[in-house]
């Protein structure tokens, strides 16, 4: 199925929104929970499927569902259709501080393969799947899992970096990345991974145990800000304000409790 052209623009700076604009009949899939605001004309419905198959079967639908489950995703996929007799729009928000990319799926070949969570909104007809990774190594220590997010057709997909994106262009070279900084690459880049030098700095070096190694010649995004990194350093913190605030108790319970 060739996908809808759908129009965008991108709102904001560090949380993002991606406004898209729809013609009459123009349908575009999200990620279940991340529309943000639709005009008056546009229909939205969660359907188990993205819809890039025509006529699939309920038994079919059901089994790309429990795919997507696999990754943790969502089963259902919202779809939006503009039902009105001119251009809607319909926006979907980032879930955390970062940026969104339109990407040309039809310029990298038409597939795609990224980290889960990463899909925010695509046009429909591209097709949500899974890809699960060759080695073991890369699956059981790599932070992107065992199973990644595959995107494939010939339109336009929206996906969700954290922090800063970094693109570099690989031709045949192989650049090593912490694992939880690979965002996205096109299925022409080798992915494995490989431990982070020596065991004195696997333990104390503070980067992590392994690097992601990707080699090949294909396209590349990298994020400054993963969300588990963001997820620790405020646990992190929470952990230790609320150290501080039982430990600044006591000595107040001690001092007018003495009195």
């Amino acid at each position: 199925m060739k996908s809808h052209e759908v129009d965008y623009e991108i709102i904001g700076d560090d949380m993002q929104i991606v406004e898209v604009e729809l013609d009459p009949g123009e349908v575009v899939i999200a990620e279940a929970g991340a529309m943000n605001y639709m005009e008056d004309g546009i229909e939205g419905t969660a359907r188990m499927g993205d819809g890039s198959e025509v006529g699939t079967g309920f038994l079919k639908n059901v089994m790309n569902a429990g795919m997507r489950a696999l990754s943790g995703e969502s089963l259902f996929v919202a779809h939006f259709e503009n039902v009105s007799t001119g251009k809607r729009r319909v926006a979907f928000a980032a879930p955390y501080p970062g940026k969104i990319l339109p990407i040309e799926l039809s310029e990298y070949g038409g597939n795609l393969l990224c980290q889960k969570d990463a899909f925010l909104a695509a046009a429909l007809g591209t097709r949500l799947s899974i890809a699960f990774n060759k080695r073991l190594g890369a699956g059981f220590f790599g932070g992107e899992g065992f199973i990644l997010e595959k995107l494939s057709g010939d339109g336009r997909a929206f996906i969700h970096i954290g922090g800063t994106v970094v693109k570099k262009e690989l031709r045949g070279e192989t650049l090593r990345v912490d694992t939880g900084c690979l965002a996205a690459f096109t299925d022409t880049i080798d992915y494995d991974i490989e431990r982070a030098g020596n065991l004195k700095s696997m333990l104390f070096g503070g980067e992590g145990l392994f690097l992601a190694r990707l080699r090949g010649t294909g396209t590349v995004w990298l994020q400054s800000l993963p969300f588990s990194r963001l997820a620790e350093r405020v646990v992190r913190s929470s952990m230790a304000g609320a150290g501080r605030e039982k430990g600044e108790q006591g000595i107040l319970n001690q001092f007018f409790g003495g009195r």
